[in-house]
């Protein structure tokens, strides 16, 4: 059993995770960053909550760029092929839940 406390986790760097769980190739991390991810695509699904902080999740649809402010306690989901990138405001604590090696 475990018990976290997601306001005392700080990484050294953006994006750094604490692994929390391993639930049979499903992993649930929670990372920290104070800076933007990357554009990508996911080759799974995911699961995104926002634990403290303020994140804007930018996503394409039908081409056109869309961004959507999540605030502490919303939960975004991303499906296989679904084009997004994270961007914090200031530092936020993030929830991830994915297959295991996803991107």
């Amino acid at each position: 059993m475990k018990t976290i406390k997601p306001i005392e986790f700080k990484a050294s760097r953006a994006w750094e995770a604490l692994d929390i769980a391993n639930m049979g190739g499903t992993t649930c991390r929670l990372h920290w960053t104070d800076k933007p991810y990357h554009w990508h695509i996911n080759d799974g699904e995911e699961v995104f909550a926002v634990m403290t902080g303020m994140v804007d999740m930018h996503i394409r649809r039908d081409g056109k760029e869309e961004v959507i402010r999540l605030e502490q306690g919303d939960i975004f989901f991303a499906g296989i092929g679904d084009e997004h990138f994270a961007e914090p405001i200031g530092e936020a604590r993030i929830l991830v839940i994915e297959k295991e090696g996803s991107v």
